[in-house]
């Protein structure tokens, strides 16, 4: 059955009409018995509110005050007056104590020892009248033989690993006129190469013939 058939149905509508009848009944019924009046009057009668106020307790009472105590005052008993005795006071006469307060010596400064020197190099071994690989004998100088000097130089040779003269020492020498060709002749020496440095000690002797 469709929708529009349910609305067309007279039973529905009767139902309707039925339920519509009896709520009017019931309110006509109610004014005629008095209720509704009797229901105004409740509404209409005051409302009484009563405000409870709140008791309060008593305040505790006070403290009753300290009794004072009363002590008896009873006048000191009088003593007699003794006089003093007369005792002579001493006058002790003090020199002034100079107590001498020693300075605070300062403190000593700490002890830095001083680096260790390094090691001196070993010293080169010394060859007396070393034969050198090439003729370097000087000559006799001309001023000797103008002078007739004649004389012994000593002389030092320092010499490298590679045979090479590097420096000419006088050690000793009869005449400053053989200083020079000594130095400037045994500096032209060669001698064979060797693993350290040395030195030769060699003494020229200078005749006229």
């Amino acid at each position: 059955m469709d929708f529009a058939r349910q609305q067309r149905d007279p039973t529905r509508h009767l139902v309707g009409i039925t339920a519509v009848i009896l709520v009017h009944a019931l309110v006509v019924y109610a004014l005629m018995t008095g209720l509704g009046s009797k229901a105004i009057e409740i509404i209409k009668k005051p409302l009484t509110a009563t405000i409870v106020e709140e008791i309060k307790a008593p305040p505790p009472p006070p403290p009753p005050p300290p009794k004072k105590i009363e002590i008896p005052k009873t006048p000191p008993p009088e003593m007699p007056y003794v006089p003093p005795p007369d005792v002579p006071v001493q006058t002790v006469t003090q020199e002034p104590v100079i107590a001498a307060v020693a300075p605070t010596p300062p403190p000593a400064p700490p002890v830095i020892a001083p680096p260790a020197p390094p090691a001196p190099p070993p010293k080169p071994a010394i060859v007396r009248n070393p034969t050198a690989l090439n003729a370097c004998g000087p000559s006799m100088p001309g001023e000797a033989i103008r002078r007739n000097i004649e004389g012994t130089v000593h002389a030092n040779m320092y010499i490298d690993e590679k045979g090479n003269v590097t420096e000419v020492k006088i050690i000793e020498s009869a005449s400053r006129v053989f200083d020079r060709p000594v130095i400037n002749a045994l500096s032209q020496c060669k001698f064979p190469p060797s693993s350290d440095k040395w030195v030769g000690d060699i003494e020229v002797v200078f005749k006229l013939q």
